[in-house]
């Protein structure tokens, strides 16, 4: 787990999962470290591997990062990124993820955005469908 004023990152290699929680104002500093933290998990991640994106604690993120962030889904979607999840339970936080997605993941990783921890929580860990 890695901690900052501006966002944390956790690994779960058993989930094949990153994920990055981005809290009060992100500037470009924040945003470039939490890619260049995330790049350096990617070669314990197996293709299709799932980053969950919190945006539930952030306040605000400088219009400057869009560039980091960009770059950070290319590596991403190059390093074989099968879905995100993003909980955005404020919809002018956005921070424009969506136009980004649609140009940087070109139509090959699945985007969910989720209101609520919880419901990111059950896109995460489905029920299982139980046999009789």
């Amino acid at each position: 787990m890695t901690a900052n004023d501006g966002f944390e990152i956790q690994q779960d290699l058993s989930r094949n999962l990153i994920q990055i929680s981005w809290r009060g104002h992100v500037g470009v500093a924040e945003s470039n470290a939490a890619g260049e933290r995330v790049a350096l998990l990617l070669p314990q991640m197996r293709r299709g591997f799932t980053l969950l994106a919190d945006l539930s604690g952030l306040d605000s993120m400088e219009l400057d990062c869009a560039p980091g962030i960009a770059r950070l889904m290319d590596t991403l979607r190059e390093n074989g990124i099968g879905t995100v999840v993003r909980i955005v339970p404020d919809a002018t936080k956005d921070i424009g993820l969506n136009i980004l997605a649609i140009v940087h993941y070109r139509g090959t990783v699945q985007v969910i955005t989720c209101h609520t921890a919880e419901e990111a929580g059950r896109v995460l860990n489905p029920p299982s469908a139980s046999h009789s």
